[in-house]
């Protein structure tokens, strides 16, 4: 910070040779000396104070293993790397814009082919940490099980998550290189990317297995009988579903509870009914018997997984959904109607492991697991 100079500074040719074989041996005098560029110790940049340009590292390469044990610094290797590779302009965060000057003198001193540098402002997300050394706190504390976790903010854990490239590419290309301070909002994300699932992803339906009323039709059919329908009704090519009518059918707890005596209620994909009578036990309904009833096919067992911001727990409430969902395949998206979107992370391999559904937000504050 005073700039004072190294004591090794006015070394000569025969000595920092010496020192320089050493270091390639990896000895122990090697592993203590780094090669440093004799620039200007006074320069008002402090970038420029005799920067660092080889260090010695004794760890084995995952690539050449103990071939070599020095290497160039981050700073050195970049502006060599970006010259060789036909590089025209670097993109860099403007965190680095203190050693911009670094970056040119090292192309200027290694008549290296000049390469414009082009600034813009780190993306930030509310409530989400994006660096590498935070977010690996995570991952050897055991917080989570690696960088794909869907609350990650890793390409991969969003993807895992349900986002699709494309939606994280038209994301990207909206912000531009702005040099302007970004903290971005997660919503507007998650809203691109249900433009792009909505036209295509299958509908089915599901309810929370602890928060579930039975409806019983009285008049309903005395033997099931199956329908084949569309898995969405505006896009064909999202195939077909086997639904089961009878005369008894799961109903979410919320909407049973929004139900009165008498009303006339619409059964999806089926018609109309009327309750009769509203059963309750302690001020809790427990059935709704009415003149109609659809009771799904065999349930599939369901895990539906909500995640909130990395520091928050997870949501996983188990939940009972139509059998078609048996069928869904590992990275499927689909809707449940009136929940919302959901990836299917674990297929259905047996009634005893259920399928693992993780919640797509969709631009919302919440999803509709309550």
């Amino acid at each position: 910070m005073d700039g004072v100079e190294s004591r090794c500074r006015n070394s000569t040719v025969e000595e920092n040779l010496s020192l320089w074989k050493e270091m390639v041996n990896g000895t122990e005098r090697g592993i203590q000396c780094c090669v440093r560029g004799k620039l200007d110790m006074q320069d008002p940049n402090k970038s420029l104070r005799d920067p660092v340009y080889y260090r010695c590292n004794t760890d084995p390469h995952h690539r050449v293993s103990s071939k070599y044990r020095v290497y160039p610094t981050y700073d050195f290797a970049c502006p060599f790397v970006d010259a060789f590779e036909g590089v025209t302009h670097a993109l860099r965060s403007s965190e680095y814009h203190d050693r911009n000057a670094q970056y040119y003198r090292i192309l200027q001193d290694m008549e290296l082919r000049r390469v414009e540098i082009y600034e813009f402002r780190r993306l930030n997300m509310v409530y989400t940490p994006l660096s590498k050394r935070k977010l690996l706190w995570f991952v050897q504390n055991k917080k989570v099980e690696d960088g794909t976790d869907p609350r990650f903010p890793t390409v991969q854990g969003i993807v895992r998550r349900g986002l699709k490239v494309e939606a994280l590419t038209q994301f990207i290309l909206q912000q531009g290189a702005s040099k302007n301070l970004n903290l971005m909002e997660w919503d507007k994300l998650w809203t691109i990317n249900k433009k792009l699932i909505d036209p295509a992803c299958a509908r089915h339906t599901a309810v929370l297995k602890d928060q579930r009323v039975i409806f019983t039709l009285t008049n309903g059919p005395e033997k099931p009988f199956v329908r084949i329908l569309p898995r969405h009704k505006k896009c064909e090519a999202a195939g077909k579903k086997a639904t089961t009518f009878a005369n008894r059918i799961w109903l979410d707890y919320a909407d049973a509870s929004a139900i009165s005596k008498g009303e006339e209620v619409t059964l999806m994909d089926w018609g109309n009914a009327i309750i009769k009578e509203i059963k309750m036990e302690n001020g809790v309904i427990t059935e709704l018997v009415g003149e109609l009833h659809l009771e799904g096919s065999e349930l599939a067992p369901l895990s539906l997984v909500e995640f909130d911001y990395l520091i928050s727990k997870k949501k996983r409430p188990p939940a009972l959904g139509d059998a078609n969902m048996r069928n869904l395949k590992h990275g499927e998206v689909i809707q449940l109607e009136r929940k919302g979107y959901y990836r299917c992370d674990a297929p259905f391999i047996r009634s005893s492991k259920p399928v693992v559904l993780f919640a797509i937000p969709d631009g919302r504050q919440q999803a509709s697991l309550n």
